[in-house]
């Protein structure tokens, strides 16, 4: 398998969390990671377009030649690689709850993340909108409450005893903003507590860059 990503960019850093998680834990994957650099456009040339149609990252390709485009469809997948090792375990509403957890910080928090850094300082070079800026920190400010309120009662990680794929998501949003310089979290201490902690975790250490 071929694993198509760039550096810094949360999706295809959300999945090269994942990767690392696992392999820090034993179950390392047989995938090769390829940088398709976006600064140069390459996305947008017909050897990306010919693996992605929409040009995003990351893109998994598979054994037979077929090609995951989103993020959370790469991971599900490779929870089924060498299951014994996955990071999602448990009985069926307690994995319910893992991918809720994680849906909350994605839909609730790193998609407005996203928006938030090019509305402040684009690494794209797109014009600053402070207005939006303003409403984009509104609308983040309820999911980090809710996020800070989850560490409130002593555990390490968003899920509990164990980093999860909620603390994956949320690093991966976290490091798009520090490379743009960009600050999200600085009103939630508990918040910049758990990102000094994850911080040092080999699957970050291994990973991050920013």
């Amino acid at each position: 398998m071929r694993l198509y990503m760039v550096p810094a960019a949360p999706n295809p850093t959300k999945v090269m969390l994942y990767i690392a998680e696992r392999e820090a834990s034993g179950g390392a994957l047989p995938i090769e990671q390829i940088v398709v650099n976006t600064l140069k456009g390459r996305h947008r040339e017909p050897e990306h377009l010919a693996r992605n149609p929409f040009g995003t990252l990351p893109v998994l390709e598979l054994a037979d030649g077929r090609y995951l485009l989103e993020s959370l469809s790469i991971i599900r997948f490779l929870e089924t690689v060498q299951p014994e090792s996955a990071l999602v375990q448990g009985d069926a509403a307690t994995q319910a709850l893992a991918y809720d957890l994680e849906r909350t910080v994605e839909l609730r928090f790193a998609n407005f993340v996203g928006r938030y850094v090019h509305a402040t300082n684009s690494p794209l070079g797109l014009p600053a909108d402070p207005q939006l800026a303003k409403e984009l920190l509104g609308s983040m400010s309820q999911a980090l409450d809710y996020l800070q309120d989850l560490l409130a009662d002593g555990r390490d990680w968003l899920g509990g005893e164990q980093a999860s794929l909620a603390d994956i998501t949320l690093q991966s949003a976290l490091q798009f903003a520090r490379f743009a310089k960009v600050e999200v979290i600085n009103n939630h201490p508990g918040l910049q507590a758990w990102d000094q902690r994850y911080r040092q975790r080999p699957a970050a250490q291994a990973v991050l860059r920013f």
